[in-house]
């Protein structure tokens, strides 16, 4: 089943701003929220499919490439996932729960009693560069490296604590997770509920720490991660895998990595966008008599027919040679460039033969109403 567009569904212009984004998602999400539906698992899919859309419509750079390549610059894949491919119900209120205020704010809302936004604080973001040749970027690629960074202490399962019971009660909050602030301004009271400094949400504070990570809840490490990469990426793209990035400290959700796209030069074909272009130098004979030769494409090899006659600058056009595009509206084409190779050594019977043919008529400029000069030929090329 294809996905919803994003603006579709928190019911915003593509031209929204966050502010309007960000009213619109309250207005969704809070209309089919679990607690609201209980049992409802349509009303669960279209929260997590509102909380989606918002991750990738709040963040400017997701949103950037959601504009320009649609849901393939976000997609979702193996072992997390692009931009929410791996998000949850707890995840949804670990990460979007302060727009909410008090109807829940980030942890859910149990009995009236505590509205913890969480076991502890979020992990960091993680940025890598990946090398991709162009027959790669053609046909999408999968690849697994191994990323260096914060992950989560098997010893006590990511809590800090050296058992269950190492735990008290938070004194800052009481055990709330949370702290109110009261402040005086000339409308009134003003009251503002903030996530507690001393517990970080959690409502407890460690009295014993574990001994591996000292109670941070992650030690130093690596995770190998396989990245799915669509085909028709380009340089300079960034993709996103959700939870990714540093295990976050006491339990708390990780960050993302963000993965930026390193194109390898091809030894033969230069891209330009969609399209690749290759230069092919034959000799002056061949561009008169005419020939076949063969071409290197993308994944293999093509053989072209050069007309007699064929002169420098002549573009040949291979239809579906080129690179697909990331958001699947076509292929782009392969350019031939003619370029016709003029010796500057020759031999005495080589001058010889063409001193007997400097003055036939058949050698003498004629340019006629088909023949384009060099400024017809950019701007067909580029119209």
């Amino acid at each position: 089943m294809a996905k919803r567009d994003f603006y579709e569904i928190l019911g915003v212009s593509k031209t929204a701003s966050e502010d309007e984004i960000k009213k619109a998602y309250r207005k969704v999400a809070l209309k089919f929220h679990p607690d609201r539906n209980p049992g409802d698992a349509a009303s669960e899919a279209k929260f997590k499919e509102a909380a989606e859309a918002y991750e990738v419509l709040s963040n400017k750079e997701k949103r950037a490439r959601y504009d320009r390549f649609g849901h393939a610059g976000v997609k979702g894949g193996p072992g997390g996932g692009f931009s929410g491919g791996g998000m949850n119900i707890e995840d949804i209120f670990e990460n979007f729960g302060d727009i909410f205020g008090d109807i829940f704010s980030g942890g859910r809302a149990r009995g009236g009693s505590r509205q913890q936004r969480g076991t502890g604080r979020r992990g960091t973001n993680l940025r890598v560069r990946v090398k991709l040749s162009l027959e790669e970027i053609a046909q999408g690629t999968q690849k697994k490296i191994k990323v260096p960074k914060y992950v989560g202490c098997d010893t006590c399962s990511g809590t800090g604590a050296k058992d269950g019971s190492a735990f008290s009660t938070c004194t800052t909050c009481n055990g709330m997770g949370a702290v109110r602030q009261v402040t005086n301004t000339f409308l009134g009271q003003m009251q503002t509920t903030t996530t507690c400094p001393s517990c970080q949400g959690s409502g407890k504070m460690i009295t014993n720490k574990c001994g591996s990570c000292k109670g941070d809840g992650r030690v130093y490490g690596e995770e190998t991660i396989n990245i799915d990469i669509p085909a028709g990426v380009s340089e300079g793209i960034q993709l996103s895998m959700t939870g990714k990035g540093n295990a976050g400290e006491r339990g708390g959700s990780a960050g993302d990595l963000i993965i930026g796209i390193e194109e390898i030069p091809h030894e033969h074909l230069q891209r330009e966008g969609n399209d690749v272009i290759y230069a092919l130098h034959i000799s002056f004979i061949d561009a008169t008599l005419g020939t076949t030769v063969e071409i290197p494409t993308i994944n293999n090899k093509a053989k072209i027919k050069i007309p007699p006659g064929t002169p420098s600058g002549k573009i040949f056009r291979l239809k579906g040679k080129g690179v697909p595009s990331v958001n699947s509206y076509g292929t782009g084409d392969q350019l031939v460039e003619v370029n016709v190779w003029i010796p500057k050594n020759l031999s005495v019977s080589e001058k010889n033969a063409l001193e007997k043919l400097r003055n036939s008529p058949n050698f003498q400029p004629n340019p006629g109403k088909g023949d384009k000069n060099f400024f017809d030929k950019m701007r067909d090329y580029f119209n």
